[in-house]
């Protein structure tokens, strides 16, 4: 990447069975994207129909400024390894990730790279089908609710505020790119890559795009079990692909709030909230290390030799409440050390 080149911009295009759309997708990128500073990487995902040959016979045309390169893939490797493959190979100061399907509109691409060209604080920017006042057509209820819990459930597990996690179109600086190293072969590459640029400490920008559904008819290739692993995917980007040091902080966090879950509730009830407080505290160890988890622990069991009763399950809640407030500051206060950092 970048060897010294005057490319502005890479746009990385998966395709797969695509030959429908291919024409008119050439005809938007010329249209909105035509000039020497741009490079377009299409990769061919071991696509059965005439998609390599319209990419082949597009090479061949002199009516285009942009560099044009196409990566073959023998075998259908699922969009994520596409997008790897592309990443790689792309030279651009910015990187945009762009379907080929159309569903999303080459214009509003065209908007999100002027976007981050005109303000150098902006290194990434997320394409959402949910904040737009553009025109939207979507009459597929199931995966719509499961995209919008989606990014709920991504949004409690890292402190986000994002509004479609799943959306194809982003662009990305090289500085975000550089530090993320994806591994999820399929659909699931849009939870990993979000994941990464969140936990590399870069602030993702949202930006309303225009969305036209697809039918299965029309070509449409993600089914519901894409929308099943996906959940699966969630929880190993929060809960599996951590350091040691924070998959010590889960287990620690999540023990000792289920030991607060005890002071709750009375037989059944009592087995609930202990498993309800277990969970949270899972996601708590997520975002406090060993040391302010151990602060947090202290507090808890220090509420816990007061009262009794409902007096002590008051007591234990008011000493948590206190002792995640001042886990927090002092995770504020020391968040630019990096020894306590690690260890806060």
């Amino acid at each position: 990447m970048l060897q010294g080149n005057k490319l502005n911009l890479s746009i990385v295009i998966p395709v797969f069975n695509e030959d429908r759309y291919l024409e008119k997708l050439f005809d938007q990128l010329k249209k909105f994207f035509n000039k020497d500073d741009i490079e377009i990487i299409i990769i061919d995902d071991g696509s059965t129909d005439n998609s390599h040959i319209i990419i082949e016979n597009f090479k061949t045309k002199k009516d285009f400024k942009f560099n044009f390169s196409c990566i073959k893939l023998n075998t259908n490797s699922g969009k994520g390894k596409a997008l790897q493959k592309g990443i790689k190979k792309a030279n651009g100061k910015y990187i945009l990730l762009q379907d080929a399907d159309l569903e999303l509109d080459i214009k509003d691409s065209k908007e999100m790279y002027d976007m981050i060209c005109n303000n150098q604080e902006i290194k990434c920017i997320f394409g959402s089908r949910y904040l737009s006042g553009k025109l939207k057509k979507n009459n597929y209820f199931f995966n719509n609710l499961v995209g919008k819990i989606n990014s709920l459930i991504f949004n409690i597990f890292f402190s986000q505020s994002l509004s479609d996690v799943h959306c194809g179109l982003k662009i990305l600086h090289h500085d975000v790119i550089k530090k993320i190293k994806l591994s999820i072969n399929d659909f699931g590459i849009e939870i990993d890559l979000a994941s990464q640029v969140v936990r590399n400490n870069f602030f993702i920008y949202e930006y309303g795009v225009s969305y036209y559904f697809r039918t299965k008819e029309q070509g449409k290739k993600i089914t519901w079990l894409d929308g099943l692993k996906s959940f699966y995917y969630l929880l190993k980007v929060r809960f599996f692909d951590n350091t040691l040091s924070t998959n010590l902080s889960i287990l620690f966090s999540s023990i000792y709030m289920a030991y607060v879950g005890s002071h709750f509730g009375m037989g059944l009830g009592n087995t609930l909230f202990i498993i309800i407080f277990f969970i949270g505290g899972s996601i708590l160890g997520i975002h406090f290390k060993l040391v302010s988890s151990s602060l947090i622990f202290i507090f808890i069991y220090i509420g816990s030799l007061f009262g009794k009763g409902n007096g002590t399950t008051l007591s234990v809640l008011l000493f948590f409440v206190l002792g995640l407030y001042l886990s927090r500051k002092l995770k504020k206060n020391y968040s630019s050390n990096n020894f306590f950092k690690n260890l806060l």
